[in-house]
Formats: structure tokens, sequence, C-alpha cells
């Protein structure tokens, strides 16, 4: 079993909340976006974080707006919709009680040995 295939699709479950947690503070162009990943080691690539925007525009849960760049093309500068608020409000309680749970086991798991 490849372990860092494993570590990747940990990362890829817990994307989607981190990138709504993370656009709960403010608009942010994608590249911004990308900077918080990086900056916490959810080390990710443009490939991923697109098509992910996009399904949670297409979902409800995200909306974009337009702004000039002085250094470029425009950007696309993406928002919590109040349907995305509430569903990032769910994720977090369930994410509260699902590390609770993997961190009593673990924690459990490690003094048995």
């Amino acid at each position: 079993m490849n372990i860092e295939n494993t570590k990747a699709q940990m990362r890829k479950g817990i994307l989607e909340f981190c990138i709504l947690s993370i656009l709960k503070e403010r608009d942010y162009y994608t590249s911004e976006i990308l900077e918080e990943l990086k900056n916490v080691k959810l080390l990710v690539v443009e490939g991923t974080v697109y098509p992910l925007l996009t399904r949670l525009k297409n979902n409800d849960l995200l909306s974009y707006k337009w702004e000039e760049s002085n250094s470029g093309p425009p950007r696309k500068y993406y928002k919590l919709t109040d349907k995305g608020e509430k569903f990032l409000n769910e994720l977090a309680v369930t994410w509260n009680e699902l590390s609770f749970a993997v961190e009593a086991i673990t924690t459990k798991n490690n003094h048995n040995e």
C-alpha cells in the first residue's frame, strides 16, 4: 500500500471543509486560497482547487464576483453564500465529532502499546 496515496486521500477528504472555512473570513481570490492551504501544509495544486470551487458554486455554497486587478486581468473572488455558511456550520459540527472520535481511538491505541 502506498502511504503517499493514503495521505493525499486524507487531505482531499477535508479540503472542501478547509476551503469553506477560509472563505468564512472574507472574499478570496483563488491564488490566495491556494496560498492559505499551502501555509498550513495542505499542499494542493490548482487543478484540484478549481473544479472544487466550481462544484461548490454550482451547489450554491459559493458565489463570486469579478474585480479589476492592477497587475493583470480581472480576478474572480469567491464568497460564502448563506447556504454555504449553514453548510460550513454543519461540517464543523461533524468535524468536531469526528476529530474527537479519532483522537479517542488513536490515543487509546497508543496507550495500549
